[in-house]
């Protein structure tokens, strides 16, 4: 017999005042549409997809074992129901570690912990001249190599530094075998962007961070994914990126979504934490290494909705980039959407954007 739970319901087709029936799936949503504005009763929007998630809890994702399950777990009570696993540049035998650790956690999930769909291989193809927090570890790759990294776990996503020799090629050749090519960590010119985005690139990993910037005579990475990109990742913790960037982004790029890039400091006091290699420092409300360089955040997926929405998103648009637009891009139609068929993910917030309960394929956290 199916569960059901009553709201302003958020579907693809809007918001409908009424009832949702689940099981692990979605069986019904019955009611007619309304303007939430018009009763005082909860919102259900789709679960959160966080496709950039280093750590949390006091775990690192580097670590390997268990240290996902513990992750994911943290993530999952504030309203992640899936996410990608995301390692950091590091050495070979270090990556290994963390993938088979992941490729674990993807195999089952478990009681109470968000659904790690696979990786996010963020390191180590990137531009060793802008590594920004990540450590000191950089090389090209071949299609071998990934291939080899792959056995370990499920590779949805991996960002790449085009501008690398041979990393173009690369490019085309991992988009053809499937993968998800994100721009990033990168000194590439705009000319370098384009380029990648025809070989096959479908996004930029931390919109603005790590990147070249945007200047009229030299617009840069930023200035290609402005301009071409249907999608991209942003981290709205309102310390990687100013809100006057956002609301620039939010006009340029259709699909732009949201990602925490968090660490092992997450949910956790101030004070030291391991980010891959490097030791961080919360404090202030962000993570940093000694010399001042942002490493990652302490952000979770309900405060970013709520840093979209008092940026002026109304609740809608702002659901549709913390959990939608991060399905579509992977090419998840049974996920980001509160239909029947659907994975029953999804949460419930009061009239003020506070969690109220996590469902993920079903189970109530």
């Amino acid at each position: 017999m199916s569960d059901a739970i009553k709201g302003n319901i958020l579907t693809p087709a809007g918001w409908i005042h009424g009832e949702l029936t689940f099981d692990e799936r979605i069986a019904s949503v019955i009611g007619a549409g309304a303007d939430p504005a018009l009763n005082e009763e909860v919102y259900i929007l789709p679960g959160f997809i966080d496709l950039h998630v280093h750590g949390g809890g006091g775990k690192d994702v580097m670590e390997g074992g268990d240290a996902v399950r513990t992750i994911a777990a943290i993530h999952a009570k504030h309203g992640t129901t899936s996410m990608l696993a995301t390692t950091m540049t590091a050495p070979p035998e270090d990556i290994d570690l963390a993938l088979k650790g992941i490729g674990a956690a993807a195999a089952q999930r478990g009681v109470g912990e968000a659904r790690v769909l696979g990786a996010h291989l963020e390191g180590p193809f990137i531009n060793s001249g802008k590594l920004g927090a990540q450590p000191p570890y950089a090389r090209s790759a071949k299609l071998a190599d990934v291939r080899k990294l792959e056995q370990l776990a499920p590779l949805k996503l991996i960002t790449v530094a085009p501008e690398i020799e041979g990393h173009l090629a690369l490019v085309k050749e991992l988009s053809e075998a499937g993968m998800r090519v994100q721009i990033g960590h990168t000194l590439g010119t705009y000319e370098d962007g384009v380029a990648a985005l025809e070989h096959g690139a479908h996004g930029f990993t931390h919109l603005f961070n790590a990147m070249t910037g945007l200047h009229h005579r030299e617009p840069g990475m930023v200035g290609a994914a402005l301009a071409h990109a249907r999608f991209a990742e942003f981290i709205p913790d309102l310390l990687h990126v100013h809100p006057g960037a956002i609301k620039t982004a939010l006009r340029c790029i259709p699909h732009l979504y949201c990602v925490t890039d968090s660490t092992s400091a997450t949910g956790m006091p101030d004070g030291e934490y391991m980010l891959g290699r490097h030791t961080v420092m919360k404090c202030m409300g962000g993570v940093r290494l000694p010399d001042g360089t942002l490493a990652g955040s302490t952000l979770t997926m309900d405060q970013a909705l709520r840093n979209l929405v008092g940026l002026g998103l109304d609740l809608a648009d702002a659901s549709a980039r913390v959990s939608t637009y991060a399905a579509d891009y992977l090419g998840l139609s049974e996920r980001g959407r509160l239909a029947p068929g659907a994975f029953a993910d999804f949460v419930v917030l009061d009239r003020d954007l506070n969690l109220k309960a996590v469902y993920i394929e079903g189970e109530l956290l």
